[in-house]
Order: C-alpha cells, then sequence, then structure tokens
C-alpha cells in the first residue's frame, strides 16, 4: 500500500497550522478571501433582477460560479506543482493555499485587544474592536455583554473559520476548502433574509448550513474534550451544548457556542435574541480561556476528524496525491 498521500497531506496540514500560528493573516491585498468578497461585491448588484424566481437562480449562478472561479485554478496549481516540481514545492505551496481558508490566529489578533481594553477599564476601546468580528451595534453593550460577543465569535468561528475548512480539505483537497470558504463568504455578505438579500443569497444561506452541519458537531463534541484536557467545566459543555443548542435560529452555531459556555460557566446572549448557559460573571479572562479552547479543539479534530479522514481515503482509493 502506498501511503504517500497519507504523509504528504498530513505535512500540508501541519505546515498549514504551523505557517498560521507563526504569520496569521496576510495583508487584505494578498488574501484570497478578500479576492472573494471582492467579487462577490462586484457581482451583486449585477445580479439584480426584479423577477424574484430569476434572482434566486442567479444567487445559485452566483454561488456556483464563484465558486468555480477559485476552486479551478486552485486545483489547477496543486496539482501542476506536483507534477512538474515535485513532492516539496507541492506540499508548501498546498500548505500556503490552505491556510488561506482558515484563520485561528487572527481571532486572538482581534479579541485579545478587546479583553487588553476591558483590563484597562477602557470599555469604548473594547467596543471598537467588535465590529471586526460581529455585526451586532456594540453602542448600548456593557462590558459583560462586551465579552460575550467575543467570546461567541471564538466559539462559532472555531467552526466556520477553521474546522469546517480542514474538514473539506480531508474530503477533497486543498480545492475543497477553497469550495467550502467561498460558501461561507457568500453567506457572510448576501445570506440575510433582507429585501435586498432574500433572493441572492438563498442558496449560499442554504448551502453554507448543509456544509457546516457535519463539522459544527464535530467540533461542538471535541471542544468539550478540549475543555476536560484544559481543566475547564467539561461536564457543564457537554450538558449545555445539548441543553441550549437549539436556543440560536442557526441550527449549527448552537453547538460551539452551547459548549463554549458551559466550559467557561458563563451565560452568552445577543440581547433579544438568545441566551446560552448558566449565569455567571463575564471578565475579560474568559476571552483568552476561550481562545485556549479553540487553539486545542482545532488541534484535536486535526488530529482525531482530519487525519482519520486521510487515512480512510488512502486505504480505500489508493491516492497517491491531489
Amino acid at each position: 500500500m502506498d501511503f504517500s498521500f497519507l504523509f504528504e497531506s498530513v505535512l500540508i496540514l501541519v505546515l498549514a497550522l504551523f505557517v498560521d500560528a507563526v504569520f496569521g493573516e496576510v495583508p487584505d491585498r494578498f488574501h484570497p478571501t478578500v479576492w472573494m468578497g471582492n467579487v462577490i461585491a462586484y457581482l451583486k448588484p449585477r445580479i439584480r433582477n426584479g423577477n424574484s424566481r430569476v434572482e434566486k437562480v442567479n444567487g445559485v449562478l452566483l454561488c456556483v460560479g464563484v465558486s468555480a472561479l477559485f476552486a479551478v485554478p486552485v486545483f489547477l496549481i496543486v496539482y501542476f506543482t506536483r507534477l512538474w516540481l515535485g513532492v516539496i514545492p507541492y506540499v508548501v505551496v498546498s500548505a500556503v493555499l490552505l491556510k488561506f481558508t482558515f484563520a485561528l490566529k487572527c481571532m486572538g489578533h482581534y479579541t485579545l485587544p478587546i479583553a487588553e481594553a476591558l483590563e484597562r477599564g477602557d470599555l469604548a476601546g473594547g467596543k471598537r474592536w467588535l465590529h471586526f468580528i460581529v455585526r451586532r451595534d456594540p453602542a448600548s453593550l456593557d462590558e459583560q455583554h462586551v465579552v460575550s460577543a467575543a467570546v461567541e465569535s471564538i466559539a462559532e468561528s472555531t467552526t466556520d473559520g477553521v474546522t469546517s475548512a480542514l474538514f473539506f480539505f480531508g474530503l477533497f483537497g486543498v480545492a475543497g476548502a477553497f469550495v467550502f470558504r467561498v460558501v461561507n463568504t457568500l453567506d457572510s455578505m448576501v445570506g440575510y433574509r433582507d429585501a435586498a438579500n432574500v433572493n441572492i443569497g438563498w442558496f449560499s444561506a442554504k448551502l453554507d448550513t448543509v456544509l457546516n452541519y457535519v463539522p459544527a458537531r464535530l467540533t461542538g463534541a471535541l471542544m468539550v474534550l478540549a475543555s476536560m484536557f484544559l481543566g475547564e467545566g467539561w461536564r457543564d459543555s457537554w450538558r449545555i451544548m445539548l441543553r441550549d443548542r437549539r436556543n440560536m435560529v442557526s441550527i449549527n452555531a448552537g453547538w460551539t457556542i452551547g459548549a463554549m459556555a458551559g466550559a467557561l460557566g458563563v451565560q452568552l446572549e445577543k440581547l433579544g435574541v438568545y441566551k446560552l448557559g448558566d449565569e455567571g460573571e463575564l471578565t475579560s479572562a474568559h476571552i483568552r480561556r476561550a481562545l485556549r479552547i479553540m487553539a486545542l479543539t482545532v488541534i484535536l479534530f486535526s488530529i482525531t476528524i482530519v487525519i482519520p479522514i486521510l487515512l480512510l481515503e488512502a486505504l480505500l482509493f489508493g491516492i497517491t496525491g491531489y
């Protein structure tokens, strides 16, 4: 049995996580996710139509077209790099491309300044960072709800910001991870039920829900395990996740947000929309603890989910490379 595919894929995964941990995100002008957003923003007004049915079809074409625009070149780059340049360039190029599909260190970049501002007693300073990670208006939020917003974002981003992309890398290679990132970016830009987006974004929103369905549940379970390893409240993490996961409109986000609330022993709340967890005082320290849980959850997901998927593919199909 040739396990070169497995070995190379694990190297790509490990190197991508290493690149993220060391370098974080590249400047926006070089980031494919930003390019995705620019393409979507350019196309969005051009596919509007007075006929709702036509607009819905255009929404499907938008999703399929932008996915192909990014995934096909990525597949060709990876394929021909291995074919023409060999294994080492293939692993390096694939790892760099894979890194563009997830953002782990980035969450600390945007949430640690919130914790630091609150520790200085600068609530206004903490609020100024919120617009990078949530859509809610921070003006009326007290310190507890500022922390809650940051912790919720960390919990939810563990899935749609990292583990889902790694899951689809395991199944379909780097190009598969790019397809997920396009769909998730579309959901964040057009996946709303307001008049401007309800038709254009319906397909992307539903597809994003489908793609996150399995990773969200696996990530929530592994977040409980990570909490146990870190000495957090893993029993409550499991209990709250199962009890409160349906408290949100999203059928996916409640798994990790519930698991995080239970692990930290707090209640995470978006005012007037949802509550998960039991009452407990939220402080800036919970942001740091949430980031540690997120990081370990990603590591556990890579070891227990992604690598076994790659191993199974190698055993079943004898794959030698993408």
